[in-house]
């Protein structure tokens, strides 16, 4: 944004603040008809009390979750947009590596009816998909949970083991390691194969690699925002297939045209030509 973009910007900031004065003025001169609107100002990590977030630096934390009180977030885990993690009555540990879902929520209890401290553990590279529900649980190393799955007091879920999508597991469950478990309520379904076990791995290196392309983007300034779309505008190309229906030819530079045996059906879509 050039000198005069930011001239234009700042004086659009100064009248909507004084359109915003005047509606405050006039709200009063009404009388009985004033009220004062409230406005919530999300926060992504948030004190409860005396205890506060600790999040490595290398962690991510959409803008839009929320990181309450007494929790832990270890190196390179992510914590997806609209996931709540509330540690209020108890505390919350995430490992190094591990994703935590959209739209899930990881909760604590302070005790349950046999009197066990429950605050709910979740180790490393742990896959955690979108809607989860996690309450005062231990998620041990290289684990996965489904998405929608509901993880009630109690449950522990071992060491490469996998929770389906959906399932309810029941307080107090444990679920062994290389088992997939699956329905409500939640019973073994089968053996984990060779497989499925290195694919949670991946799971979770594809997430934090992930993680870190979101939290270059929500890191971007305004002026980086803007900079990017000119860039987009400018250096956009419609489908050859398209721009031929229209009869434009659109001249490709040098250095853009790949070889034959790169994309071998160019060769072809030629010939036929």
């Amino acid at each position: 944004m050039g000198t005069l973009g930011r001239v234009i910007y700042t004086v659009g900031f100064w009248i909507r603040e004084t359109g915003q004065a005047v509606d405050r003025l006039g709200s009063r001169l009404q009388g009985n008809y004033y009220f004062q609107e409230q406005l919530s100002r999300h926060r992504t990590l948030m004190n409860i009390f005396d205890k506060a977030p600790a999040v490595d630096k290398d962690a991510f934390v959409a803008p839009s979750a929320s990181v309450i009180g007494d929790v832990h977030i270890g190196r390179g885990s992510s914590i997806w947009y609209g996931s709540v993690l509330r540690g209020d009555v108890n505390s919350i540990s995430v490992g190094s590596g591990t994703n935590i879902q959209d739209n899930s929520l990881v909760h604590v209890a302070k005790s349950n009816l046999s009197g066990k401290v429950l605050p709910t553990i979740i180790g490393n590279n742990v896959t955690v998909g979108h809607s989860a529900v996690i309450h005062g649980c231990t998620v041990e190393d290289d684990a996965f949970v489904g998405m929608g799955a509901i993880l009630l007091d109690g449950v522990v879920v071992e060491k490469n083991a996998m929770v389906a999508a959906g399932a309810l597991v029941r307080q107090n469950t444990r679920i062994p390691s290389g088992e997939v478990w699956a329905g409500n309520p939640a019973k073994f379904l089968r053996k984990l194969t060779d497989e499925e076990i290195a694919f949670i791995s991946q799971s979770a290196i594809n997430y934090t690699n992930l993680a870190q392309v979101h939290a270059a983007e929500n890191s971007k300034s305004c002026d980086e925002i803007e900079f990017e779309k000119v860039l987009r505008k400018k250096f956009a190309r419609s489908d050859e297939d398209y721009d031929s229906m229209l009869g434009v030819v659109r001249e490709i530079p040098p250095e853009l045209i790949l070889p034959d045996n790169v994309l071998p059906g160019k060769a072809e879509k030629a010939l036929k030509k």
